[in-house]
């Protein structure tokens, strides 16, 4: 047994009809046809108006026969006029019918029939009117085919259907068929059916479809059939989202989940009888019956099915939900849901996720174009888009980088639609260039990556060859990681981004050079429209320079700018304070962690702290250079030149300066700490004077607290005269490592 629905589009007019009728005669070839048909186009809301002009008609007579109203004659009336020219209206539409479908004789009977319908609904109870238009037109359809030689068995789905009641409705069901051995096709009304106490009623709009399931169920049929006016069911609404595709292949669920979520080419009751009887359901188009369709089954498909809506008038809201057909992790795809609304500037009232579904509220106003949104998201814009990195440094942070975008990548895929790809990386000895391969982890750093390393690659490292590769290779849009502490790599930024790639940095030495040459490859971003991010070449991972460039770019002008940004300074003074040794002692214990450079002076003349300083001033718009910066060292100078051996010897002689220092600093309730600042001073060359020393601080300076290898940054502003502290840990390679994605990210 077949089982084949049409909707009202596809029995609208003769013609639509003849072609349901062409459809369903290539179906009898096959098989047995049960045939379930809604009312033509627009028949059931005519119908609906007719009830409730019925029904004031009625209590209208009441109050007139009660003498509360004399002057409801006259309006019940006017009201019987239109009830009646409503009645005719609707009854001339089915005749029209009927007048192009037959021809002499039988065209009288099917006419006589027509006029016969309408007067028992007009004579009907005002809530069972509605309960008409599927018969009057599967009365013409099967009277049709009955003409046409086909053998036809019209059925009461009244008589049938018992709503709420499936066993006694199923049972009558096979029972009638059975009956009727020799009939090739069976026409019933759907949407209709009785109560158990024998009452007209409805299954609800839309519910032919349920209809169509429930016999289909019935009769455990090979197929279940949905005609529709859309090729099936599609990722979006096609009047709402024009690039809206069909979904070849669904799960009962996602069906299930689609129309509830407000997609009108499937009642979402309809999809349970067929499910549970284990029964596919087709989706398909009456005016495109060669299009495959929708097949909706028990086997679940892959990714996002498609996005619905429905609205809220009351509450002037939307709720949008995108329907997915396995778990998904679903916080990532609400964000990438809300991401994808701000970009097309829409405001998102709530979202959340069931762990397949993302559900996301909106204005009504803006329905539509969310939709169209969330669509182009999700559906117009796969595959995901590719961005390719070319990594230069594979040491602490490029390793802890690698490992964190094996882990994340597919997570970041999930929730921006982005797919970061390595696509080159170096060490300071070779590059390979290549994608990332999953194989084990070996000795060789560069091993996992795909592709080997050529002679030309060798003993290269993340200098110019790799550079050379990069721009030959990288196809605009790209991004190149700087992850090294090399002084000379900042001199091939300006070739990078006039080739259309972009740069994320964490190597600060590139951003402390002089400030023409600072200068020349932010012009170099800004001309060939790339971006430049440096954002932990200070505090690793901490908002610095975005907090200095956003009171800059706002016309705040700049009154102060202090910065704990020595992690190693910091962590030796507040260790010498708090622990036994001497500061030398102190210092070599650092060396030996590996908190220091490799040559501890390095820190200690003040050089990193430095490189920090002209980096947050400059983001800051203060053209800062070397020259103008006054740096103590937080060592005698003249320590700084002896080889370390003779300088850890020397530095222990001073310990009595350390030690009455630091015990002066505490007599007054200060801590020594290794200041960086910049503060506003007319009388200096550039407006500001800036220096580099140890200070003690008083319990009511933000850097009173700042202990171990934190750093912070204390900016006054005119229109923000209370400092603003970011303040947190100021190393480790993974808190560095989620910076830089982060910055790919942006």
């Amino acid at each position: 047994m077949q089982v084949l629905k049409f909707g009202g589009s596809s029995v609208a007019n003769a013609t639509n009809i003849s072609r349901v009728l062409d459809i369903v005669g290539a179906a009898a070839k096959k098989g047995r046809v049960m045939l379930i048909c809604s009312a033509i186009k627009g028949c059931t809301d005519e119908l609906l108006a007719l009830a409730r002009l019925a029904e004031r008609q009625q209590v209208e007579a009441l109050v007139e026969l009660a003498g509360a109203d004399s002057a409801g004659a006259a309006s019940r009336d006017s009201e019987a006029l239109q009830f009646a020219e409503k009645v005719r209206d609707l009854k001339a539409r089915h005749l029209d019918i009927i007048r192009r479908l037959f021809t002499g004789a039988e065209r009288a009977e099917a006419e006589a029939e027509c006029h016969s319908l309408f007067a028992e609904m007009a004579a009907s109870p005002a809530d069972e009117m509605v309960t008409f238009g599927e018969i009057f037109s599967t009365r013409i359809i099967a009277r049709k085919l009955a003409c046409d030689g086909v053998m036809t068995k019209w059925l009461d789905s009244r008589i049938l259907v018992i709503k709420d009641n499936q066993n006694l409705t199923y049972n009558n069901i096979s029972a009638a068929v059975a009956l009727n051995p020799d009939v090739q096709v069976f026409v019933a009304p759907g949407f209709i059916a009785s109560t158990y106490e024998g009452k007209r009623t409805t299954l609800g709009r839309g519910g032919s479809d349920l209809s169509a399931s429930i016999f289909a169920a019935a009769l455990q049929a090979d197929d279940l059939q949905i005609w529709t006016d859309v090729p099936g069911i599609m990722t979006a609404n096609p009047k709402d989202v024009p690039e809206a595709h069909t979904v070849p292949e669904m799960s009962y669920r996602a069906a299930l989940d689609m129309a509830s979520a407000g997609a009108k080419v499937l009642y979402a009751p309809s999809v349970q009888p067929a499910m549970d009887a284990g029964i596919a359901i087709r989706i398909l188009n009456t005016f495109e019956p060669e299009n495959p369709g929708t097949v909706v089954s028990s086997q679940t498909g892959a990714g996002w099915t498609g996005v619905a809506s429905m609205t809220d008038d009351t509450a002037g809201e939307a709720l949008l939900t995108l329907v997915g057909e396995t778990p998904t992790d679903g916080k990532a795809a609400a964000e990438r849901v809300q991401r994808c609304l701000r970009k097309a500037g829409i405001k998102t009232l709530n979202a959340s996720s069931d762990g397949r579904n993302v559900h996301a509220g909106v204005k009504a106003s803006v329905e539509n174009a969310a939709l169209c949104a969330i669509h182009r998201e999700f559906f117009e814009n796969a595959p995901e888009s590719v961005i390719n990195l070319y990594v230069a440094g594979y040491g602490a942070v490029g390793k802890a980088f690698v490992e964190l975008l094996e882990s994340s990548g597919a997570d970041i895929a999930a929730r921006s639609g982005r797919v970061l790809r390595i696509a080159g990386i170096a060490n300071s000895r070779e590059f390979v260039m290549g994608p990332l391969h999953n194989r084990p982890k070996t000795s060789d750093p560069l091993a996992k990556f795909e592709g080997g390393l050529s002679k030309s690659a060798k003993n290269a490292g993340a200098g110019s060859d790799f550079v050379a590769a990069v721009k030959a290779e990288a196809p605009r849009g790209s991004i190149f990681v700087d992850l090294t502490d090399s002084e000379t790599i900042w001199q091939e930024y300006v070739g990078l981004l006039r080739e259309g790639i972009n740069i994320v940095s964490s190597n600060r030495r590139s951003f402390a050079v002089p400030y023409a040459d600072y200068a020349a490859i932010m012009a170099a971003a800004a001309e060939n429209g790339c971006f430049v991010r440096h954002e932990t070449t200070v505090g690793s991972a901490l908002p610095m320079l975005g907090s200095m460039s956003a009171s800059a770019n706002a016309g705040e002008e700049i009154v102060s700018i202090e910065a704990v940004v020595s992690c190693t300074l910091n962590s030796i003074l507040s260790s010498y304070a708090r622990y036994p040794g001497s500061f030398a002692q102190t210092v070599r214990r650092a060396q030996e962690e590996g908190l220091t450079e490799a040559d501890p002076r390095v820190d200690l003349a003040g050089r990193d702290a430095l490189r920090k300083l002209l980096i947050l001033a400059r983001e800051a718009g203060i053209p800062l250079e070397e020259e103008d910066v006054r740096i103590v060292p937080a060592v005698p100078e003249k320590l700084l030149a002896l080889p370390l051996p003779e300088f850890y010897e020397a530095l222990e002689k001073l310990e009595p300066a350390f030690d009455a220092a630091e015990k002066a600093a505490a007599h007054s309730q200060c801590r020594q700490r290794f200041l960086a600042s910049v503060v506003r001073d007319p009388k200096a060359p550039l407006g500001y004077r800036a220096e580099i020393a140890i200070q003690n601080v008083p319990r009511s300076h933000p850097a009173f607290r700042i202990l171990g290898s934190e750093n912070a940054v204390i900016l006054r502003t005119t229109l923000h005269p209370d400092p603003l502290l970011i303040q947190g840990p100021g190393e480790g390679a993974r808190m560095a490592a989620g910076s830089i994605l982060n910055e790919i990210l942006k």
